[in-house]
């Protein structure tokens, strides 16, 4: 049994430069199992930083790499089992041992994997945003372990880890970007960054859910830790739009991106650093409870707020007010709800665990249904 398909939708502009959809169905980079209905599906891939925002073939279909393409990474979701039913378990496939090189010397093995529903302890040489979409997963690290439910985020910072799937299975996804390693194969934290913490008194609007934002890192050579387990600490509102949110998750300011344990003391919003990434969690409200009351005063106070006012692309006769226009390659995962995605030509509504490859061309994410939809976006720096 093949991999159950997952809509992609990828976005271009046309021959005037409206933008529009070049390619709405399953990803073509399905690499299935020896065990069957197991494995991965690739999205998107890139070798060089910032990310080419145009071009014909399709990195989703380019040979796979483990830790990434060198010099870039690429966007990818998993499937693991769960345990069948029958057995009460697996017999691990190779016995926990020593740090071992794998692949192409950019990812490390220490064993303790069964190739069905629980990977080996492993770590490579990436900063890794894990959002997990389906089922549950256990991450184990060497001083503890944590289970994640659908929505959940961890930002693996080069760190040691284990994923065990074995009571439901799970489907996940993970942009992982080429990380630098100072030290080697230790790839420890460099640096001593003081952690945000929520604020105390930010109130979420009603609809929004705090979002759980994990980051681990090895602090000492060949031992991974939990460096935070809660609420994303970053929130902005826009008053406009009561019952929007976006959560910062984190910021990669470089490449190859640095090991450190918090970043979000860096500015970036919606727009990441050069050669960079930031990935957050929007909420977006029902259009109607906020149409008819926002023009142009209203966008440019929002997109000021995040300090990037020059990406918005307002007119008053534009498809949708929020508009915007941004030097990226966003990865948009639907974590919740029905979006529609509003290009110059074209609207697309999409659903859960549906993605969308948006390259820089004008757009706006609508909420034309009666519920909150949640996004979770990655975008990085990229350029012709």
């Amino acid at each position: 049994m093949a991999l159950t398909p997952i809509r992609r939708v990828v976005t271009g502009v046309d021959s005037q430069g409206r933008s529009r959809v070049v390619w709405d169905g399953p990803s073509p980079g399905e690499h299935e199992s020896e065990v069957p209905n197991k494995g991965h599906i690739d999205f998107w891939a890139w070798r060089n930083t910032p990310l080419p925002l145009s071009g014909d073939d399709d990195p989703a279909t380019w040979d796979y790499v483990f830790p990434g393409p060198v010099g870039g990474g690429h966007l990818r979701v998993v499937n693991w089992l769960a345990r069948a039913s029958d057995l009460s378990e697996i017999p691990v496939r190779v016995p926990m041992h020593d740090p071992q090189p794998i692949h192409d010397g950019r990812s490390w093995d220490r064993g303790g994997g069964n190739d069905f529903d629980r990977t080996a302890m492993h770590k490579t040489q990436t900063v890794d945003y894990g959002i997990l979409l389906a089922g549950e997963r256990t991450l184990m690290l060497d001083d503890g372990e944590l289970l994640m439910q659908p929505g959940d985020i961890v930002v693996q910072v080069g760190a040691w880890h284990l994923w065990d799937s074995a009571r439901l299975g799970c489907l996940m996804a993970f942009d992982m970007i080429e990380a630098e390693f100072v030290d080697g194969p230790a790839g420890t934290a460099q640096g001593d960054h003081p952690v945000l913490q929520p604020d105390p008194g930010q109130e979420l609007p009603p609809g929004v859910r705090p979002q759980r934002r994990i980051v681990t890192i090895d602090r000492e050579p060949g031992r991974s830790s939990l460096v935070v387990d809660g609420p994303a600490p970053d929130v902005r509102l826009d008053p406009s739009r009561p019952g929007f949110a976006l959560q910062r998750m984190w910021v990669v300011d470089s490449a190859p991106a640095k090991i450190v344990s918090e970043t979000l003391h860096r500015p970036h919003v919606l727009v990441p650093p050069p050669s960079g990434s930031v990935l957050n969690v929007v909420t977006l409200p029902p259009d109607s409870t906020w149409e008819g009351r926002v023009g142009a005063a209203e966008v440019a106070a929002w997109y000021t707020s995040v300090g990037v006012p020059e990406v918005s692309t307002y007119t008053p006769d534009a498809p949708h007010p929020y508009m915007q226009r941004t030097g990226t390659i966003d990865f948009v995962i639907v974590l919740e709800g029905e979006p529609t995605l509003v290009l110059d030509t074209d609207e697309v509504t999409l659903k859960q665990g549906e993605i969308v490859i948006q390259r820089g061309v004008n757009h706006a994410w609508a909420n034309r249904s009666g519920s909150p939809a949640v996004l979770a976006v990655a975008s990085h720096d990229a350029g012709e």
